[in-house]
């Protein structure tokens, strides 16, 4: 293993990188509750057409639908100290990456939001689901 040291200068180019981090947990009954109750009137204000396509796709529908919650809220969160447009729910859509992780594509029209990368790290048990998310200003 070999450790990179940076230095002060290094360091400050890293958090002037960081424009914000986000987190969320939720419970994944809660979810699955509200897709019950409301039905696809719920699941189509809060997903895309990709994300409704994966989940239903497996088995345990409710965990996948409930992590990709969470990312919408990490995401969010994150973005809230960036002088930008409020993002809606389908404005941010979890996506599988090229190597297979979890990926976020931001689809808000406004050209802002091209500046900016993100990423998440997703989990979830039996019982939640959480996801962090860091916004980094991409810089030339």
């Amino acid at each position: 293993m070999v450790a990179v040291i940076l230095g002060v200068q290094e360091l400050q180019k890293v958090i002037n990188m960081i424009i914000g981090i986000g987190i969320d947990i939720i419970e994944i009954i809660r979810i699955q509750k509200s897709i019950e109750r409301f039905g696809d009137h719920f699941i189509n204000k809060i997903f895309t057409k990709t994300e409704i396509e994966y989940c239903k796709s497996k088995p345990l529908a409710s965990q996948h639908y409930a992590v990709r919650f969470a990312a919408k809220e990490a995401v969010y969160k994150a973005f809230s100290n960036a002088l930008l447009p409020k993002l809606t729910w389908t404005d941010i859509e979890v996506v599988t990456g090229i190597n297979g992780n979890p990926e976020i594509a931001i689809l808000h029209p406004d050209p802002g939001f091209k500046g900016f990368a993100v990423q998440i790290s997703l989990s979830h048990s039996e019982n939640y689901a959480v996801c962090s998310a860091i916004v980094m200003k991409i810089t030339a």
